[in-house]
């Protein structure tokens, strides 16, 4: 879908100010015409872990700020949901990866619970009936954390930019087909639409998420991987069993869980790895979700993902893995080598600005994210956060994608043909 403002003087003052307020994600910001979100994105879903535990400070400063307005604001009321959250590994990667993360909540005095085995996490939450991540349990529980259902937060955003005068186009009208460029400059002189519309413009923001290096090289600095999602259906008394449950990671194998949403009654769990690619031309570097529209995610995760999925239950909640699941889905992230967003101009374009990069962790930013995006339009972010989310033209051929260090589980593969018809 787009959101239009007509007025031809629109300045780049203006669409920042749009920013700052409206932090919309998916397809292109121009003038004033966004695209709003599709149904595969990594945002898109019943539920989102909202913390701040993070092993680079930046993150953890900002992760805060936003899980403030998450907790206190009225307008998260009911699509935000306080939780406990566990973090627990046994191995020497995820605890090295866990005293990062506790490092930085000591240094701003953030309160954090060690956990030395399962048996302590239990204490605290006997739904946990699984083995936990042992033997060599290691982790801690931070209580100031939540989720947030993802799919009301997004349909806030569109109504109160709806309640502001915006209108929004969706289908051939409002999908980007391509960006028009200028050879002799390199400037984007307009988005051409699937209807053969073209709208012309001063300034660009692609926000494209896991669909951007279909429509601008970037240089080998993302990729788009597939994760694996999958739901669970629970009856009344199983709500209100597993309703105490925390959110819980294992970092070695990604996997990880959250307490039921009540209106859809379903568990949800997951797996935050490596993940899979769609390659283009036989390059995984060209990775990208299927192109086609639609209006939901398709019900298939590969045969492995879904032993994932089952083998963190075997873990956690036992009583559950033989279960088959009501439906499974593929949710597209858009990653980076380290781990870090890309909030810059396009290197070749210079009024081509990208913001992308969320290396599936970008959703809990929601509630600033768009005052840093309007900070980094008009050249006023502070040095470090120009230099952690500048356009990194370094990766170039070297598909060297070491994340943030928070990824567990196996080695990224490509989605085999079968796999990728079933998209």
């Amino acid at each position: 879908m787009s959101l239009v403002n007509e007025d031809s003087r629109t300045s780049s003052f203006s669409i920042a100010t749009y920013l700052r307020y409206y932090y919309i994600i998916s397809l292109v910001f121009y003038k004033l015409i966004l695209t709003f979100q599709v149904p595969d994105g990594s945002s898109v879903d019943i539920s989102r872990i909202i913390r701040f535990d993070y092993s680079y400070p930046t993150y953890t400063k900002i992760a805060k700020e936003a899980y403030d307005l998450w907790s206190t604001s009225p307008l998260y009321h009911n699509i935000f949901f306080k939780r406990p959250f566990i973090l627990a590994t046994n191995t020497a990667q995820g605890r090295a990866y866990i005293k990062r993360c506790t490092d930085n909540l000591n240094t701003f005095s953030l309160p954090w619970t060690e956990l030395h085995s399962e048996k302590e996490a239990k204490k605290d939450f006997p739904v946990l009936t699984g083995p936990l991540a042992s033997p060599g349990f290691y982790g801690y529980i931070n209580a100031q954390a939540g989720w947030a259902d993802a799919g009301l937060a997004i349909a806030g955003l569109r109504d109160r930019c709806i309640e502001a005068g915006i209108s929004f186009f969706s289908g051939a009208h409002g999908t980007v087909h391509e960006l028009q460029k200028d050879p002799s400059t390199g400037k984007i002189t307009g988005a051409k639409m699937k209807s053969g519309d073209v709208v012309h413009g001063d300034l660009f923001i692609l926000a494209t998420g896991a669909w951007t290096s279909g429509l601008v090289s970037m240089h080998d600095s993302i990729i788009a991987t597939g994760q694996v999602l999958g739901f669970m259906k629970l009856s009344d008394a199983e709500q209100k069993k597993y309703k105490s449950l925390p959110i819980y990671i294992h970092m070695d194998s990604g996997w990880f869980s959250f307490p039921p949403h009540d209106e859809t009654g379903y568990l949800k769990v997951a797996v935050h790895g490596w993940g899979y690619t769609r390659s283009q031309n036989k390059s995984p570097l060209s990775s990208a979700p299927p192109a086609a529209p639609k209006s939901k995610r398709r019900n298939f995760v590969p045969e492995d993902g879904i032993q994932r999925l089952k083998d963190g239950l075997i873990k956690v909640l036992p009583e559950l893995a033989d279960r088959e699941f009501d439906r499974t889905a593929v949710c597209w992230y858009t990653d980076t080598p380290t781990g870090d967003f890309i909030l810059d101009y396009h290197p070749q374009h210079e009024n081509l600005f990208v913001a992308t990069g969320g290396s599936g962790h970008g959703f809990k930013f929601l509630p600033v994210l768009g005052k840093y995006a309007s900070d980094a339009v008009e050249r006023l972010l502070p040095d470090e956060l120009r230099s952690q989310w500048r356009f990194r033209q370094e990766y170039r051929g070297q598909n060297a994608f070491a994340g943030d260090g928070s990824r567990g589980g196996p080695e990224r593969r490509e989605f085999t043909e079968q796999e990728k018809a079933k998209l």
